[in-house]
């Protein structure tokens, strides 16, 4: 795939980088480069290749979905600067 000089300077733009036009031009062969490798990829059959998330198969464990306060909500309010009837006490940022 060939990278034009408008294309070169439109993804500069977007990226709000500055660029000459020596520059723009090395960057449209350069990025022609890099897209006719990437092509190079859809030449791989990939048909018989199952979707993986991580290189080495490992199954996630699970857990129940219980919902529990720790049963340390003593300890965690006696951290706390400010106190109120056993919640924080904080500033009030919203008027």
């Amino acid at each position: 795939m060939q990278v034009d000089e408008a294309t070169v300077r439109r993804i500069a733009r977007l990226a709000r980088i500055k660029i000459s036009d020596a520059e723009a031009k090395g960057l449209e062969k350069e990025l022609s480069g890099i897209l006719d490798w990437v092509k190079q990829l859809d030449e791989v059959d990939t048909a018989a290749v199952e979707p993986m998330t991580r290189v080495v198969a490992q199954s996630l464990t699970s857990r129940e979905d219980i919902v529990t306060d720790g049963e340390i909500a003593d300890e965690v309010i006696a951290n706390a600067p400010l106190v109120e009837d056993h919640y924080f006490v904080v500033p009030k940022v919203v008027e």
